[in-house]
């Protein structure tokens, strides 16, 4: 889960963000991060409720420049608030995917920030289709207007699919027994909320987890998958770097061990730089080092994560651009 920004209550979109609750995890250690330059142009990748893009603000001088992305509808409107408040900032409703075609930046940028994942709004908001502890709508698309929802696709995906996805991005070992339950129980009934769903698949679990609801990792799965969160990613770091100038800075907080993962490889990769047989003289610039690592992965003091539990699992890293 991530820093918890996004609701879907046209009635509060605009409400500030503590009037939701919102806890922005890493907030500090993200921006001092992420700043190198006052002036500079920098993208907040995911804004939810803004919290990293109003502390980012609140950093930079007149000249500095600040795009926020999200997919969100409610997010969107929250952050066009802020922008008619702020003219150093706009927002770019999508994915953010889209770096390489964001309106009015059409030069590298200073930095970027990803905060991954889903939101407490999102979470907490049962309309959503998020949580598996208040009943809803079967949904979970970050953005409800486009694509196909969890309950459209757990109607038509085979059995072997529904198994795959919940092993591979859940990493629950009863993948098979739950992915048989769901076929077995959309023949009889539709499965249209998120209470069936939670129903179906703890009753498909011979063992229960201490502290954990067994469809938690199911949840997560499905959510990942339906969103195409990791595949995203793949497509955004890659895109992040061409974006980025000399001496730019990523910083992503990550909530879940696949995400963290694939940003870890990602900056060793560059970090590494090309891979050459090891019999062959090369210079140090021909290596074609990219990128470097920027201290240790960041986790969440003792402290914060008293204050808020759900930054328990946060995960930030660092890294800046060479060339």
């Amino acid at each position: 889960m991530k820093s918890l920004d996004r609701i879907d209550d046209d009635s509060s979109t605009t409400q500030p963000m503590e009037d939701q609750g919102h806890r922005t995890v890493l907030l500090h250690e993200a921006v001092d991060a992420l700043l190198t330059d006052l002036s500079g142009i920098y993208v907040d990748g995911t804004f939810g409720r803004g919290g990293h893009s109003r502390l980012i603000l609140s950093k930079l001088n007149n000249v500095g420049q600040l795009m926020g992305i999200d997919k969100d509808p409610a997010a969107i409107a929250n952050a066009e608030a802020l922008a008619r408040q702020d003219a150093r900032f706009a927002i770019h409703h999508g994915s953010f995917t889209d770096l390489d075609a964001l309106a009015g930046i059409d030069r590298q940028v200073d930095g970027i920030l990803l905060d991954l994942g889903v939101s407490s709004p999102q979470l907490d908001d049962p309309g959503r289709g998020f949580s598996f502890t208040q009943d809803g709508p079967l949904d979970m698309r970050m953005n409800h207007q486009q694509g196909e929802s969890a309950a459209q696709w757990l109607a038509r995906a085979q059995e072997q699919e529904i198994s795959r996805v919940i092993w591979e991005y859940g990493e629950d070992r009863f993948s098979r027994r739950m992915a048989r339950a769901i076929v077995r129980e959309r023949e009889i009934e539709p499965i249209l909320t998120t209470k069936r769903l939670a129903g179906i698949i703890a009753g498909a679990c011979p063992t229960r987890e201490k502290g954990k609801h067994p469809a938690t990792r199911a949840f997560q799965a499905i959510r990942i998958h339906v969103n195409r969160e990791l595949e995203d990613l793949v497509l955004c770091l890659d895109r992040a770097l061409e974006k980025l100038k000399p001496g730019g800075r990523l910083v992503i907080i990550s909530f879940h061990s696949l995400e963290d993962r694939i940003v870890k490889r990602f900056i060793r990769k560059h970090q590494k730089g090309d891979e050459l047989p090891s019999w062959l003289p090369v210079t140090e610039a021909q290596l074609n080092r990219r990128m470097k690592s920027l201290g240790r992965a960041v986790k969440p003091s003792p402290q914060e994560v008293a204050d808020n539990p759900r930054a328990r699992s946060a995960v930030m890293r660092v890294a800046e651009k060479l060339t």
